[in-house]
Parts: structure tokens; sequence; C-alpha cells
């Protein structure tokens, strides 16, 4: 039975049916690459995925690939895991979609690195953009992974004293924290703003053999994600205001679920 929506309701099934015609139309789209490049000497490879101006079926794949993970990111942040808590504030269903499309990136850096592997060790013909490529999706995801820690409080924080305090002095340390947050974005913004512009301009390349434009893309992404971790840390402390004073143990660490599944595949 499926799991109740969290935020989709009735479009849950609109966008899972966009979701698999967007997979369906790449997955197409990437065989005819790829028979182009067995039958057909001038067919289009990895460095045109890249550089894709003036190649229309390129732009279709990329576009297409692009919707299938955004519909994706969309339809799995709709099912709650089993230790997630709750969204509750105004900016978390953004955080759980990023953090949605952290999971597919991770899937997607695991086929790269499958791909490789078979095809330096099955076939000796190891690929110059593989490494690159998975450093470039692994940029991502630990960008958004942060959003997603900030979403679900499970960022480091020392209980031992915050639980000790009365709650108008837990406030007092949260107004603080997020001063300092807010100092700290402000000044990262500020001070990379025009070396992140320059190298989004020019798209800065990595310098390889494949040189894809990693530094143009990923410096002003670390900007605009930090700018969204702050974000969802404002809608964190307006959302939490008037909730009641926690308190943590070690016991808060165990997760029952993982330990109840680890049972059962040990029984079996």
């Amino acid at each position: 039975m499926e799991q109740q929506s969290v935020w989709l309701g009735g479009m849950r099934r609109p966008i899972r049916m966009a979701m698999l015609a967007f997979t369906g139309i790449a997955i197409l789209l990437y065989a005819w690459l790829v028979l182009n490049q067995i039958f057909v000497t001038d067919a289009y490879g990895m460095q045109e995925m890249i550089r894709p101006a003036g190649k229309p079926i390129v732009w279709a794949m990329l576009g297409s690939l692009f919707a299938a993970m955004l519909c994706a990111s969309i339809y799995l942040s709709d099912f709650r895991g089993a230790i997630e808590i709750e969204p509750d504030g105004v900016f978390d269903i953004v955080s759980l979609v990023c953090s949605r499309m952290a999971m597919v990136m991770t899937g997607f850096v695991v086929l790269v690195m499958f791909y490789e592997v078979v095809s330096r060790y099955v076939f000796a013909r190891p690929t110059l953009w593989a490494n690159e490529l998975s450093l470039w999706i692994a940029a991502f995801v630990f960008l958004f992974a942060g959003q997603y820690a900030m979403q679900q409080r499970s960022h480091i924080r020392i209980y031992v004293i915050y639980d000790t305090m009365p709650r108008w002095a837990q406030k007092t340390a949260d107004s603080v924290s997020l001063l300092l947050l807010l100092s700290f974005t402000f000044a990262l913004v500020w001070g990379g703003f025009d070396d992140a512009a320059r190298r989004f301009l020019r798209m800065e390349t990595f310098g390889t053999a494949w040189d894809p434009p990693i530094p143009g893309i990923v410096k002003p992404a670390i900007l605009i994600i930090i700018v969204l971790v702050t974000i969802q840390a404002v809608s964190n402390f307006i959302a939490d205001w008037n909730k009641a004073p926690e308190h943590h143990s070690p016991l808060d660490e165990i997760d029952e679920v993982e330990i109840e599944q680890i049972r059962q595949t040990l029984e079996k």
C-alpha cells in the first residue's frame, strides 16, 4: 500500500507519469546516440555532452534527463522515510526535493563508476570522462546533503549544555546561532560573488582531457546552495520557536527500523 502523500496529494500520479515519460525519452535518445557511436564515424560523444551548442539531439537528451531527474525528485519527496521528521517549515519541501535530487545523483555516480570499471578492466578501454563526471555529480550531492541535514536538524549540535538551559536561554542560543550563520553567508556571498560570476561567465573548465566546466558550475552552486541552507535555517528557526523544549539522549541515535531490518536479514 502506498504511503500517505506528504505534499503532492492528487498531483502524485501525474508527476509519476511525467517522470516515467521523460525517463523513457532520455533512454531512447541515449540509445540512439550510442548506436550512432557504433555505426557513424562522426557521431556525438561525451565531449559533445558538455558542449551541446548546435546539436539539437544532445540538447533534447540532456533536457529530458534533467526533467526526469526533477520529476523523480519531486515524486520521491512525497514519501517520508521512517526516521525523517515531518516537514513543518515554509521551506521544507524545497529542501526535501533537493535531498531526493541528491539521492538520484548518487545512483548516477554508481552507474558512472560501474561503467568505468567494466570498460577499463573487462574491455581494456578506460574512459577520459568517468572520474571528472563522478566528481562533478558528487559535488552537488555534497552540497544538497548539507541542505537536507539542516532541514532534518541533523547537523552537529552540543546538546549536553543546550538541554540544561531554560527555554528562554535556548531561544537566545538559537537566535545567536542564526545570526552567526547569516553573517557567514553574507560574508561568503560578498567575498565570493565576483569570482563565481567570472568563472561562470567564461565557463571555466577543469583542465583535463575531457575538460568539463566544473569550476564554472560548482563555484556559483556553492554560493546558491549556502543561501538555500541559510533560508532553511531561518525556516527552522520560525517553525521551532513555539515548540516545547526537547531533551536528547544517546538512545535518540538508535534507528529501531534499521535494527529490525538487520535482525530480519540475519534470521533469513
